[in-house]
């Protein structure tokens, strides 16, 4: 070859070297992977806002999860489902009910959390859920927060542990973790002042934990902390966050937190829900959509099962700064004044971009199908897990556990131990399988062997259905019945799959007509329901209303543990209110409306008259003074803070003063007043099971398993033994002062504020 053309070829290498060079400098970095950061560099803005804020899903598809977030098709960039929890997850296919996150804290094993993140994930991938939206691993400092029993307890070493293993059980099932809420959000309060040694010690020391598990996310809070809003808390979510603890994944609000366009700017990567629920939308590029029909925030909130008889009447508290807009701008007028430009865009999306890979989701190991759950693996860690928490609060005389020999003058008495309290309350987290669950009663005959243990249900929660008796409209029998089908009248509200008769799917039917109490007095009316929304008015006014709500962010059809302690007997949702009725005609009307379920509808309008609640008191006494050992079942769902609903404690009394060996058996997950403690041979705290939790009670009482669980929260005497809520610091209470709550009490939390104060 002559030297001429060598050297046009060397040239010609070199620019081609050049050109490669440059194209590859024309790609930003972002992520510090080039094949992310090429897909980021071919993604149009609108597109990018499309990692960073959440929309509606497809309804054909839509899964009734939390949240959606749309994802680029046309680059071969899936979607994210993110569903609730803890534990479990919930969207529209129900799903097992798993041992209340307190629980799993009192097994003290990490084995146990890793187990339990195991079924977490397990059904999440069943379910097409890519983001589980737990653990909590916020702290229980204040026995009057809300979402306390969503917790691992007081200590942040357990919580850390426990929400590292369960990160690693949930991941390892190709589902990403998002560890919740960042941070110091252990209050009712919305504006929380904690200082920077108690911060870091206590409260950011399980997120520390997390990040260092390989968590994919964080979803910071509502509340502020030390004046900004968490969600655009710079200090927190850059300083603290970013580059002390090193995370690398992405940041989400929790759902309606952000309340700035600005946010993106602090540390704040992705905006939930983003559209959906009349929250304020500041990320999208498009314009707001119109604000949602009144009622729907306050069908949203009665998610969380609404007020049953047994518990005091709710407080009405004020919303806070839920709503609260601090700039009324949005995405287009940030980027056109500067406020936000596209590098910090391209940032945030990068981040989302990045976890989406991690997990394989670019390369196909994303699913979105609906798949069998594997009911069986995930029962044995249930159950066993409700077996390593239970936890003997007390043990007179080796009361238990119980004797062979004395099983056939034993009674167990109390709703909950005809029936699993297998989750406690609903709200976000999974809501059980009736038809999976076995009641303490049914388990112990069955373990044992011995059918002649003896129950008496205390309060009733089924009741009985109203009589044709009761029941009338316009003088003539019978409620009226309008809507699908021809015009009727029906003798009584009584239509199950039990009976042979349910209505057809997506039946609307409204009944009107009169209820003639036959004696003054407080009557518990029940609405019970499956298949369908329901709505019950009584005299002109609303009663109720089943709690699921379509088109929300919360399973999105009626399961029945929604509403109530446990569904009825046979498997529905069970709304339950007391009403002081005068003897005589009122005005009743029930309402039917379609969920999205396509199930049969099921419908039952039954009631709990004062003359039944009396025989069932006196019915307990006397099966109580006749049984060697009574076993008083008792539980609590979140009202009142520090003692059982109802007349729980003054059952136990009675029982106690009849029967000498009586054990009480505590379905609770916070501490609560044991005013009887001193009367009773013992006590059996086993919290929230979950489904298999009648196993697991049966074993513990029956002795096949010990006892072996420890408290993760400290069980004062009183509620005024614990920091945040002694009166002699009202500055430490979710009320504050002068608007704020200041965590004085330092790092001096739980057992350590206890041992300090020598209480």
């Amino acid at each position: 070859m002559r030297q001429s053309s060598v050297r046009t070829l060397v040239v010609m290498g070199a620019a081609l070297l050049s050109g490669c060079i440059l194209a590859a400098q024309s790609v930003p970095v972002a992520t510090g992977n080039p094949k992310l950061d090429r897909l980021l560099s071919e993604m149009t803005l609108q597109e990018k806002i499309a990692l960073i804020h959440g929309t509606k899903e497809t309804p054909s598809v839509y899964q009734g999860q939390a949240g959606y977030l749309a994802g680029v098709p046309r680059l071969g960039i899936p979607g994210l489902r993110m569903a609730d929890g803890p534990p479990g997850v919930l969207t529209r296919v129900p799903s097992q009910g798993e041992t209340a996150t307190m629980g799993v804290a009192a097994t003290f094993s990490a084995q146990d959390a890793l187990e339990n993140g195991v079924v977490i994930g397990r059904e999440d991938r069943a379910n097409g859920i890519d983001v589980s939206l737990q653990p909590f691993v916020n702290i229980d400092r204040d026995l009057e927060f809300g979402r306390g029993y969503n917790t691992f307890g007081e200590d942040p070493y357990l919580t850390s542990v426990m929400g590292a293993q369960e990160i690693e059980g949930i991941q390892s099932q190709h589902v990403m973790a998002m560890v919740k809420h960042f941070v110091a959000y252990d209050s009712n309060a919305t504006n929380i002042y904690v200082d920077d040694q108690t911060l870091h010690e206590v409260y950011l020391a399980p997120f520390d934990a997390a990040v260092k598990a390989g968590v994919a996310a964080i979803m910071c809070s509502y509340n502020r902390i030390n004046g900004a809003f968490a969600c655009g808390n710079k200090h927190n979510l850059t300083t603290i966050l970013r580059d002390q603890i090193g995370f690398k994944g992405f940041v989400t609000s929790d759902w309606g937190a952000v309340h700035a366009v600005n946010f993106i700017n602090e540390g704040l990567d992705m905006e939930m829900p983003g559209t959906g629920i009349g929250l304020p939308s500041f990320f999208s590029l498009s314009p707001p959509p119109p604000p949602p029909p009144p009622h729907e925030m306050s069908e949203m909130m009665a998610m969380f099962g609404g007020h049953i008889p047994e518990e005091p009447a709710p407080k009405r508290g004020s919303p806070g700064d839920f709503g609260v807009k601090l700039s009324p701008e949005r995405m287009p007028a940030a980027l056109k004044d500067g406020t936000v430009t596209a590098a910090t865009i391209t940032q945030a999306a990068g981040r989302v971009l990045y976890e989406i890979d991690q997990f394989g989701y670019l390369d196909g190991m994303q699913k979105h199908s609906v798949t069998p759950q594997d009911l069986q693996a995930n029962a044995k860690i249930i159950e066993k897990t409700g077996e390593d928490a239970a936890v003997l609060l007390k043990n007179e005389d080796h009361a238990l556990p119980l004797k062979a020999a004395d099983l056939s003058k034993v009674v167990l008495i109390g709703p909950t131990a005809g029936q699993v309290d297998s989750i406690g309350i609903s709200g976000e987290r999974s809501e059980g399988l009736p038809w999976m669950e076995v009641g303490p009663l049914a388990a112990m005959r069955k373990v044992s062997g011995n059918q002649d243990i003896q129950f008496a249900v205390a309060d009733n929660m089924t009741g009985t259905t109203i009589p044709a008796s009761a029941l009338s409209h316009d003088g003539k029998p019978g409620l009226l019945r309008t809507g699908s089908g021809a015009e009727h009248a029906d003798a009584q509200l009584n239509f199950t799959k039990k009976n042979g008769n349910a209505l057809p799917p997506n039946s609307t039917v409204t009944w009107k007509g009169t209820l003639t109490a036959p004696h003054a007095g407080e009557y518990w009316i029940y609405l019970q329901a499956l298949g369908t929304n329901a709505a019950i008015a009584m005299d002109g006014k609303p009663l109720a209303r089943t709690g699921a709500f379509q088109g929300g962010v919360h399973g999105d059809i009626l399961q029945a543990n929604q509403d109530n302690v446990v569904p009825t007997t046979d498997g529905l949702d069970n709304v339950r209110r007391a009403v002081e009725l005068p003897a005589g005609p009122h005005a009743v009307e029930v309402k039917i409306t379609p969920d999205t379920s396509g199930a049969p509808v099921q419908v039952r309008l039954n009631w709990y008259t004062p003359e039944q609640r009396k025989a069932d008191d006196e019915a307990v006494i006397e099966a109580a003074k006749k049984a060697r050992v009574a076993v008083v079942f008792v539980w609590t769902r979140l009202a009142p803070v520090f003692g059982l609903p109802g007349d729980q404690d003054k059952l136990v009394e009675e029982v106690a003063a009849v029967n000498p060996n009586t054990i009480v058996v505590l379905n609770t997950s916070q501490p609560v007043a044991l005013p009887w403690l001193n009367q009773v041979k013992a006590v059996l705290e086993m919290w929230w099971p979950g489904d298999e939790g009648g196993w697991s009670t049966a074993n513990v009482l029956l002795g096949k398993v010990s006892p072996a669980g420890r408290l993760p929260v400290t069980w004062g005497s009183k509620l005024t033994d614990y920091p945040a809520t002694d009166p002699q610091y009202p500055e430490r209470s979710w009320k504050g002062v002068n608007g704020r709550t200041t965590y004085s009490e330092g790092v001096n939390v739980g057992y350590r504020w206890f041992a300090k104060e020598h209480i």
